[in-house]
């Protein structure tokens, strides 16, 4: 690599080892492409790196937002189940006791901040059980609580710049409809209010491409549960090897467009 000067070339990086070892010697408008790899508590390198002026593609936003679901209800609440709630502490969940009373919800499922595949999703029978069990340390902080639906569909939809496609998960044994959880997919066409949803998200997260999970209430309200840069494609009709073309194909336009120094 060449030496760091303030006034040297933007530098392009696509390996987290050479992210690593060059670290220091980042420079406003060198440019790292794709995820790094963080380990938990050390979100604040994303943060670092934007101050400095790095330019991160996926965007810092988005790569933060992959990591925790209780970031995803800040971010993307308006677009979420009503009551759905990000709880850190006892006195949040006391809180969401009182809410959850007052509009007469029973059955809720929490989620574990950075559980996937369905494992950390849990269900109870009311908020009271859920309450109980967080305040004795069976239920860790933090975690996302929202109302459960009984009757509702879950879509998985891939979007990788102009490829798009949509499947129906489902599972008649398991209210988890992850396919890691037994579900199984079939195709199925978004509306035009579905893509709306889709592309608000992305665009309030700045992600440029992203795996997004819809519900579609018995009443036909569609709702987000969650969104990420990347996620398993089984149940897709796209192989592993096209989902990757089309990503460094993204990521290959995008460095293209920013035109840094080949290193």
């Amino acid at each position: 690599m060449t030496s760091a000067k303030q006034d040297r070339t933007p530098i392009s990086y696509q390996q987290n080892s050479e992210l690593r070892a060059h670290y220091s010697d980042l420079r406003q408008g060198d440019i790292f492409i794709g995820r790094i790899r963080v380990k938990p508590n050390e979100e604040y390198l994303l943060l670092d790196l934007v101050e400095r002026g790095v330019i991160l593609f996926p965007s810092a936003l988005s790569q933060q937002v992959c990591r925790s679901k209780t970031t995803q209800v800040l971010l993307f609440k308006e677009f979420m189940l009503p009551h759905t709630l990000a709880i850190h502490d006892q006195h949040e969940m006391l809180e969401a006791v009182n809410v959850y009373h007052q509009h007469t919800i029973n059955k809720i499922v929490t989620k574990l901040d950075r559980k996937d595949g369905g494992l950390g999703v849990h269900l109870w029978s009311t908020v009271e059980d859920a309450y109980n069990q967080a305040s004795l340390g069976n239920l860790p902080y933090p975690f996302v609580l929202q109302p459960y639906f009984e009757k509702c569909s879950d879509i998985r939809v891939i979007l990788l710049d102009s490829y798009e496609e949509a499947y129906q998960r489902e599972n008649p044994y398991n209210f988890r409809n992850n396919l890691h959880c037994g579900g199984i997919s079939t195709t199925c066409t978004l509306s035009k209010e579905q893509k709306s949803i889709c592309m608000r998200v992305m665009e309030r997260g700045k992600f440029p491409y992203a795996h997004i999970d819809l519900m579609i209430t018995e009443s036909g309200r569609t709702y987000l549960t969650e969104i990420n840069l990347r996620g398993g494609i089984k149940g897709a009709t796209i192989s592993p090897e096209e989902y990757r073309e089309k990503v460094e194909r993204i990521h290959a336009n995008f460095l293209s467009k920013s035109s840094p120094a080949k290193q």
